[in-house]
């Protein structure tokens, strides 16, 4: 009881979209890593609830698939459950042997749920002593940018995590929205306007695209 007590205090840390990213110092599989070796990058925080499970191994193979694409764009992977940092580099050394895949990227041994618990990573009513399926996309100035959560048994969508940080990063350089299902070469959405006379202008800009002054896309 005083475990789960514990945890739903610390739950109660959730970020929020827009804030500064938890600070946190943890070992890992390639040694301790802090938030602050990451200044400068975007980050995929993610937790999983154990090491050696079936549809976490999936994951883990998924993530590592898309890890090269990701740090061409300034993007790293950090993982995380609470297992120790022995059962980490057991599991991976497993998956490497038994599935082909070398997993290039660290993974937090968060025994103590420190780093859990300021990211809101622990749902109690799912379980008290796992991490849920939670990523966190950390920008490049420390901020968090978007938090996604998975039940237990539902593996994640690795496009969806590419897609997401290029979206967001495409946001951040062009000053656009981007549209449902958007991929890289989309129209992007464009600012609404603050005045009718804006509107007025934009409803006769044939660089965009527009169904009415609210709703107009441009290729960028």
């Amino acid at each position: 009881m005083e475990n789960i007590q514990q945890t739903e205090e610390v739950g109660q840390a959730l970020p929020s979209i827009g804030s500064p990213a938890p600070k946190f110092e943890a070992v890992t599989t390639h040694g301790t890593k802090s938030l602050d070796d990451y200044k400068g990058k975007w980050v995929i925080l993610f937790s999983h609830p154990a090491d050696f499970t079936p549809v976490c191994t999936t994951e883990f193979i998924g993530f590592q698939e898309i890890y090269p694409q990701l740090r061409e764009m300034n993007t790293e992977l950090l993982g995380l459950s609470i297992d120790s940092v022995h059962s980490h580099i057991a599991w991976v050394r497993n998956i490497e042997e038994k599935f082909g895949t070398k997993i290039e990227f660290p993974v937090i041994a968060d025994l103590s749920m420190d780093v859990a618990g300021k990211y809101g990573m622990i749902m109690p009513e799912e379980s008290s002593t796992e991490a849920s399926r939670a990523v966190f996309v950390i920008d490049d100035q420390q901020v968090v940018r978007a938090i996604i959560y998975y039940p237990l048994s539902t593996g994640r969508n690795m496009d969806e995590m590419v897609r997401l940080v290029r979206a967001l990063q495409t946001t951040d350089e062009h000053h656009v929205a981007t549209p449902a299902d958007w991929q890289e070469g989309d129209k992007v959405i464009v600012p609404p306007v603050a005045t009718q006379e804006e509107a007025d202008k934009r409803m006769k800009d044939e660089s965009m695209d527009c169904v009415d002054f609210y709703f107009c896309k441009k290729d960028l």
